[in-house]
């Protein structure tokens, strides 16, 4: 077998010849349950003779991986088919010790912080800067060099870029300085798989000097939810202890559906890349100058910004985002990413086209006919960093109890609230409950913005230390 041939043909040609004395259990009987043939069951297969290993890859894998690596311009990559999780925990095992001490923005992923839990990490946080619309901003490479001068012992840093919302950071500045502090750079990319293609996104992180950078494909690209790659970027960072720690967090029997799709999106993007980012940049350009003319929502631009992330500001109208999210849904069949008290998170995709970004402007430009303008929701912004008392995962050791969450002003809290989307953490365990968090947990419920927590409480409790 041709370790060129990509993984999908070797599939189609493989599958139908052989009997499937192995797994998976339905053995590829897609007539067996009507759901298998539309799940793509008939090429559902395991580690079986001429399909490589993961986990020990020197075929087909290995050929399908060094094309991505090629793609993005890495010097090695990893697939990933447990989400871009696993190759963040992976990677901050990689390069920070256990019980060593991480500098991280604190708009990072709930799996940075799953990481600090498991390797008993003594975390120093990163303050994103403020912004008009409450949303995190980015973090600015002067914060990162004051960090490290006055914490010398961090060993790695961890910056999430681009944001949930689309907020860019500049990590080519950011990677000087954590170079110069002779420590390493982990860039959580995982809404910017599409980064350095096309001429209308920004550079990738890979490009700019990060040691390790993980990509979500499925969240812009053309991939199945749960598929991702992280990248060795560096000599900094030993490739034989990343795959070392991969093969702890990531399932020893992967999907050859999930790494399929994975070489196909490559396949498709070193193929017909060109066409396919000038279609999607053709259709944004096109659905921002029609937006231009509205009066009472407002989109968010910036040169800071992933323009692919359509946030529509509802802060000068008469109704907030969860009712602008509610208008879309019912009025326009319209699902929007995510609500935020004063606006809407629209996520595009190469996927999307001219025909979807106009259905969204026209139907923001009925719901904005419709408004009158007002002073806006005077929302709380989301409160500064809470003191720390003591590092997150030392809470297994502390004695808790739940309490109400309106007297709870002074507390520490054990354990961590979050809004999901986007899963960033707004007080974690270890950390002192204040007036201001709590004024800002009752005004996203009241703004119809769910927060969870970890002992699911919330609203009406919060679990501290006794």
């Amino acid at each position: 077998m041709s370790v060129e041939r990509g993984i999908f043909e070797e599939l189609k040609r493989s599958c139908p010849e052989m009997i499937p004395m192995h797994m998976p259990g339905h053995k590829r009987r897609t007539d067996l349950a009507p759901y298998l043939a539309a799940l793509g069951a008939g090429l559902d297969i395991t580690e079986i003779n001429g399909f490589d290993n993961l986990h020990d890859p020197h075929g087909l894998l290995q050929s399908a991986m060094e094309r991505a690596c090629a793609l993005w311009g890495s010097r090695r990559a990893f697939f990933l088919v447990n989400g871009s999780t696993c190759g963040i925990l992976a990677a901050v095992k990689t390069c920070c010790a256990f019980g060593g001490k991480i500098l991280l923005g604190r708009n990072a992923h709930r799996s940075v912080y799953n990481a600090v839990d498991l390797f008993h990490l003594d975390p120093v946080y990163l303050a994103p800067e403020p912004s008009v619309t409450g949303i995190p901003g980015r973090i600015s490479p002067e914060n990162v060099a004051r960090a490290l001068e006055r914490e010398p012992e961090i060993q790695t840093v961890v910056i999430t870029s681009p944001t949930y919302e689309g907020v860019v950071s500049d990590i080519a500045s950011i990677a000087r300085i954590v170079h110069g502090h002779g420590k390493t750079l982990i860039v959580d990319e995982a809404h910017g798989a599409h980064f350095g293609f096309g001429h209308g996104f920004p550079d990738s992180a890979v490009n700019l000097g990060a040691d390790v950078v993980i990509h979500s494909l499925h969240k812009t690209l053309p991939s199945l939810t749960q598929t991702g790659i992280v990248h060795i970027c560096s000599e900094r960072v030993s490739p034989a202890a990343l795959a070392d720690a991969l093969a702890v967090f990531e399932t020893s029997s992967p999907s050859y559906l999930l790494m399929t799709s994975i070489d196909g999106c490559v396949s498709l993007l070193r193929q017909q890349g060109e066409k396919l980012f000038s279609a999607w940049e053709n259709a944004l350009d096109g659905f921002y100058h029609r937006c231009r003319t509205l009066e009472k929502l407002r989109i968010l631009q910036g040169t800071d910004r992933d323009r692919s992330k359509i946030l529509i500001l509802t802060d000068r109208a008469d109704l907030s985002g969860p009712e602008l999210g509610e208008r879309l849904r019912r009025e326009h069949r319209i699902e929007p990413e995510m609500c935020l008290p004063d606006g809407v998170l629209a996520m595009t995709g190469m996927g999307d086209s001219e025909q979807t970004l106009t259905a969204l402007s026209d139907a923001l430009q009925q719901i904005d006919s419709s408004l009158s303008l007002a002073d806006g929701n005077d929302w709380p912004a989301l409160p500064s960093i809470p003191q720390k008392r003591f590092a997150p995962w030392q809470r297994e050791k502390m004695e808790g109890v739940s309490v109400p969450l309106a007297g709870s002003a002074g507390r520490t809290c054990l354990e961590y609230v979050w809004a999901y989307p986007p899963g960033i953490p707004w007080i974690v365990p270890g950390e002192q409950i204040t007036s201001a968090l709590l004024e800002a947990i009752n005004a996203s419920f009241a703004a119809g913005i769910s927060l969870k927590s970890t002992k699911g409480g919330l609203p009406e409790k919060i679990f501290v230390q006794k």
